[in-house]
């Protein structure tokens, strides 16, 4: 028999999509308010991929990722989804806005091994967490590099996505050293 071990502290990241890049500072400010300092954000990506947010979220969506600076235990993620679940209601109700849902955050984690995304819908590549939360790894890393799974959503296969958390790992390898 194994011994049981605990698993090692992960690397938090939020994906927030939006229509209005006006939004993307004051959500960086709320998002470090309760999940600590940000330690690198990506460059702003165009988010056209898929229909599937246009009718709630209009047209020209773009995507950011940030990256924090504080490891987390993994268990975290599926409160932390609930938290920026709850974040983006308050947004679309705090101001006005032309489109239903103004911003989407996705949160998830990074190992030495692979990228989880946290979601509150279940299919059969996903593990329910707690509370209605899932979770999916939607890239491994192997032999220096992020790679596809079946279901990886087609923004997260490009080669812009993966340097980015290439550089995040880097950051995550840094500070699991330290820890």
């Amino acid at each position: 028999m194994a011994d049981i071990s605990c698993p090692k502290p992960v690397k938090l990241f939020v994906g927030i999509l939006s229509s209005d890049n006006s939004l993307l500072d004051e959500v960086e400010n709320l998002l470090a308010n309760r999940l600590g300092k940000v330690d690198i954000r990506s460059e702003i990506f165009s988010f056209d991929f898929t229909d599937y947010y246009r009718k709630d979220m209009g047209a020209d969506i773009s995507r950011q990722f940030l990256s924090f600076k504080e490891l987390i235990s993994p268990e975290e993620l599926s409160d932390i989804k609930i938290w920026t679940n709850e974040l983006e209601a308050n947004i679309k109700h705090k101001w006005k806005f032309n489109v239903a849902r103004p911003i989407n955050l996705d949160p998830g984690y990074l190992t030495h091994c692979n990228l989880i995304l946290a979601s509150t819908k279940d299919y059969y590549h996903r593990i329910h967490l707690q509370n209605g939360i899932y979770a999916e790894v939607t890239l491994f890393y192997q032999h220096e590099v992020f790679k596809n799974l079946p279901w990886t959503y087609p923004d997260f296969k490009t080669e812009e996505y993966k340097n980015f958390f290439l550089k995040v790992r880097t950051l995550y390898a840094k500070d699991i050293s330290n820890n």
